[in-house]
């Protein structure tokens, strides 16, 4: 079983100006997913009027209604849309192929530096906070 590359993201843009474009996203679900879709088309000056989600925790069915200017470039927007969209192995429960798709890195390692001249115990309620 397969899915169409052309399923993924669907644009129906506006038969009349001003009224919204419907787009419509179905791929595997991700934490931040619907996050990541605004501010994609938030950078291509579009306007979100309404928005309707479904999703099962693996799989998501997104729609999207959109007003955008007529210079708006739908051919990139769908290009941005799909590479925000997570890969249908992460979605097969397949471990082979989430192993080679998350390789283990290393923890986060911060420097934190303070200067403080009359503030005794800023450092430590400070580390306190973050432990």
């Amino acid at each position: 079983m397969g899915i169409l590359y052309d399923d993924l993201v669907i644009i129906r843009q506006s038969e009349t100006e001003g009224e919204p474009s419907m787009i419509t996203v179905n791929c595997p679900d991700k934490t931040g997913l619907g996050c990541d879709l605004c501010r994609i088309f938030l950078f291509f000056g579009l306007t979100v009027a309404r928005i309707d989600v479904s999703t099962d925790g693996k799989w998501c069915y997104l729609v999207f209604w959109v007003i955008g200017k007529p210079s708006t470039r739908w051919d990139l927007l769908t290009k941005r849309l799909l590479g925000a969209c997570p890969s249908f192995f992460l979605a097969s429960g397949i471990p082979y192929y989430e192993a080679e798709l998350q390789p283990p890195r290393p923890p986060d390692v911060f420097l934190l530096k303070f200067c403080y001249l009359n503030r005794k115990g800023l450092l430590h309620g400070t580390l306190h906070n973050f432990i």
